[in-house]
């Protein structure tokens, strides 16, 4: 029997969350960049194609996309994210991207929240939508039925397992026994009917845990790399807020913790014959969304700029915001002269700077 404070407290955590990512008064932003900066496109003077027949067109894990604009998760566990959640798959199904909902936990504690979740597929019948839920619970009595529970409740087209060890460490309630994950995954990924997702959530995945990742049975990785937003920050305010002092000075010093978004699917990139490759934290234009695309990724994700559009904004606003990330990458495809996704992967690159030499530090080529 689930203790009514237990669904309070969760649910009071998700309140926090979206009150402090939507909000002006906090700082967390990480201050280190995503890494783009440090990759180079080669200009074409002469493109050789003709731009109104660009195509940004893109399939993920069997699914097409319009555009390779992945919504990623942020809203949950709450009863006034039904209305966020709402309009963001609205946006989903009208643009034919695809979005994941925050964290689905809460809901199996509380039946009242489920319908904060399902709306999403009401009203997006046909957009590829993922569930989510936090890794860790595998070892907080979260089974693999309830798990099961959580994609139907979507009618997911694929489960987003997110990976926060920093986060969990710095948050005052957080759950912070990672172990033997791997072998509970790889059970978990025979058993379920859909394609896992492993995300981190602003600290990017290194190769030797893609491949651990891949070898436990998940399909994709979402690098949520450095650069973004910091959840180590947010977990930070909500600990000053509670005068929890240790876990306020962990979260303000691992603030900018985590491999760049570039530096990440690079990483990733190298096992992109085994698996598919989200690259997501602190991308912020179609040009910076270009350049991931370019190294293998197969969408790029948005998370805290759609949530902050919508938390006072209206879904055309949010249309508005993706058009023009989309001509911004079609621009970007433009100048360097290529056609479609395809294409892009194949241009020339220059990577220098600090991503330069972590690949060398690295051993990478």
């Amino acid at each position: 029997m689930v203790k009514k404070n237990e669904k309070q407290l969760i649910e009071q955590r998700k309140d926090d969350h979206l009150e402090i990512c939507c909000s002006d008064k906090y700082d967390i932003e990480m201050s280190v960049s995503n890494g783009f900066e440090d990759i180079l496109f080669v200009p074409r003077a002469v493109p050789e194609i003709n731009f109104d027949k660009i195509s940004i067109e893109s399939k993920f894990l069997g699914h097409n996309f319009s555009s390779p604009i992945f919504l990623s998760s942020m809203t949950g566990g709450v009863h006034e994210a039904k209305s966020m959640n709402e309009k963001i798959a609205r946006v989903a199904e009208k643009l034919q991207i695809g979005m994941g909902v925050g964290s689905q936990r809460a809901a199996l504690l509380d039946p009242s929240l489920v319908d904060t979740f399902s709306v999403v597929r009401e009203v997006a019948p046909t957009a590829f939508i993922a569930a989510n839920i936090g890794a860790v619970q595998l070892n907080y009595n979260v089974t693999f039925k309830q798990i099961k529970k959580v994609v139907e409740m979507i009618k997911a087209d694929a489960l987003i397992l997110h990976l926060n060890p920093l986060q969990e460490v710095v948050q005052p309630e957080g759950d912070r026994n990672f172990d033997k994950l791997l072998p509970k995954i790889a059970t978990l990924s025979k058993e379920l009917d859909c394609p896992i997702i492993a995300k981190e959530v602003g600290s990017g995945i290194a190769i030797e845990d893609g491949n651990a990742l891949i070898e436990a049975g998940v399909q994709a990785i979402d690098v949520a790399g450095a650069g973004g937003t910091s959840w180590a920050k947010i977990e930070a305010v909500r600990a000053q807020q509670q005068m929890k002092l240790t876990n306020q000075k962990i979260g303000e010093l691992f603030g900018n913790w985590g491999l760049s978004t570039a530096v990440s699917t690079l990483e990733i990139s190298k096992l992109s014959e085994n698996v598919e490759i989200i690259a997501s934290g602190g991308i912020r234009n179609g040009l910076e969304a270009a350049k991931a695309l370019s190294l293998k990724a197969n969408l790029v994700g948005m998370a805290l700029p759609i949530a902050q559009i919508l938390k006072d904004g209206t879904e055309i606003q949010l249309i508005e915001s993706i058009t023009l990330f989309i001509q911004e990458l079609k621009t970007a495809m433009f100048l360097v002269g290529a056609i479609n996704l395809e294409a892009l992967r194949s241009v020339p690159l220059a990577i220098v700077g600090k991503t330069a030499q972590w690949l060398s530090a690295r051993g990478f080529e």
